[in-house]
C-alpha cells in the first residue's frame, strides 16, 4: 500500500478549476459541488476571480490533483477553505492539506492564527479539522453562502491562548 503525502503545491490553473467543477460529491456533500467552470469564469467568481487567482493553492500526490485551498488574511486571522476530490474523501488527505497550509501560512501570515467555517452537520470535517490542530471557537451561527443558508461553527488553530 502506497502512503498518503502532498509531493506539490502550486497556484492553482485553469486545467485545475476546471477538474474542481467537475467534481460531483455525494448526498449530503452534493451542496459542496460547483457550478461550471464557465460559469464561474462569466461572473468572476470564486477562484474564477482573477483578483483571487493568489488565494488558491492546487495540492498534487504525484500526478493526481487531490484537493485546492482558498486562503487569505481576513481581519486578525488566516481565512482557509479546502476543497479535496471526491475520490480522495477520508484517505487522510484533507489533513495533509491542511498541515502543508499551516506551513504556507507560517511563512507567508507569520504570527496570525488559522480560521474556517463548516457546516454543524458536516462531522466529516469537523473529524478533519479537529485532527489538524483546530478547535472550535464560540457558538454556532447561521449564514448564508453560494450553497445556501446553514448552521455554522468556526473554528481556529492557533498556539496563542488568546484565541482558545
Amino acid at each position: 500500500m502506497n502512503k498518503i503525502q502532498i509531493t506539490s503545491v502550486h497556484t492553482m490553473t485553469e486545467t485545475e478549476k476546471q477538474a474542481a467543477c467537475r467534481w460531483r460529491y455525494p448526498t449530503p456533500y452534493d451542496l459542496y459541488n460547483l457550478p461550471a467552470y464557465e460559469k464561474l469564469s462569466a461572473d468572476c467568481t470564486g477562484f474564477c476571480n482573477p483578483e483571487k487567482y493568489e488565494n488558491y493553492r492546487a495540492f498534487y500526490d504525484a500526478d493526481t490533483f487531490i484537493g485546492y485551498t482558498n486562503m487569505y488574511k481576513k481581519e486578525n486571522f488566516v481565512f482557509i477553505g479546502i476543497g479535496v476530490s471526491p475520490d480522495m474523501c477520508s484517505k487522510g488527505y484533507g489533513q495533509l492539506i491542511l498541515e502543508k497550509s499551516s506551513e504556507i501560512a507560517g511563512r507567508i501570515y507569520a504570527g496570525l492564527p488559522m480560521m474556517l467555517e463548516v457546516r454543524t452537520w458536516n462531522t466529516r470535517a469537523i473529524a478533519c479539522y479537529s485532527k489538524s490542530g483546530f478547535e472550535i471557537c464560540g457558538r454556532p451561527f447561521t449564514q448564508v453562502t453560494g450553497a445556501g443558508s446553514g448552521e455554522f461553527i468556526r473554528m481556529i488553530k492557533s498556539s496563542s491562548p488568546e484565541y482558545k
